[in-house]
């Protein structure tokens, strides 16, 4: 019975590997290509020269004409939360997109439409160095958090202001 089983686990093994082979290069693809449409609709839409990403400290940042657009990561409630935000060059977000989560369907994953312009805690149009990048709970911030998803609302805000005081700490 060990056989078999270890037999099973092997090729089960070596099928993974090669879907993972035959894979990975179109994933990578398409992650590339949700990157690059993340950049134009974060920073306002039109034509724009996306540049290679400049990395520091963690962060990637593409600059552009229209301002600049930097992957922000962040620990939720459900695991790693990969935000790309939009900053014109005064400091203030354009918008921003959700890139990776692993947050509750229905509560945490809302993120990715509570804090856009017309959410309850809209952040668009906002620049983290005037206004309070916390939830208003406790007096903490400025920003409103989603409704029983305060530790997912608490990353992503934080995730914003690491992402502009490292984008001003480049200035």
């Amino acid at each position: 019975m060990v056989l078999v089983l270890t037999g099973i686990a092997i090729v089960a093994g070596a099928a993974l590997a090669a879907i993972n082979a035959v894979t990975a290069p179109q994933i990578e693809k398409i992650n590339n290509d949700n990157l690059k449409a993340g950049i134009v609709k974060v920073l306002g839409g039109g034509d724009i020269q996306i540049p290679e990403a400049q990395e520091q400290n963690g962060f990637q940042f593409y600059p552009t004409d229209k301002g600049t657009a930097v992957v922000t990561t962040e620990n939720g409630f459900g695991g790693k939360l990969k935000i790309l935000v939009g900053f014109d060059n005064e400091g203030t977000v354009k918008g921003y997109t959700i890139l990776e989560h692993a947050e509750t369907p229905g509560l945490g994953a809302k993120a990715g439409d509570w804090f856009q312009e017309g959410g309850k805690g809209c952040i668009v149009g906002k620049n983290p160095g005037t206004c309070k990048f916390a939830v208003t709970k406790g007096n903490e911030g400025d920003i409103d958090a989603i409704t029983a998803s305060t530790i997912t609302s608490r990353a992503f805000l934080k995730a914003i202001q690491n992402a502009y005081t490292e984008f001003y700490a480049n200035k």
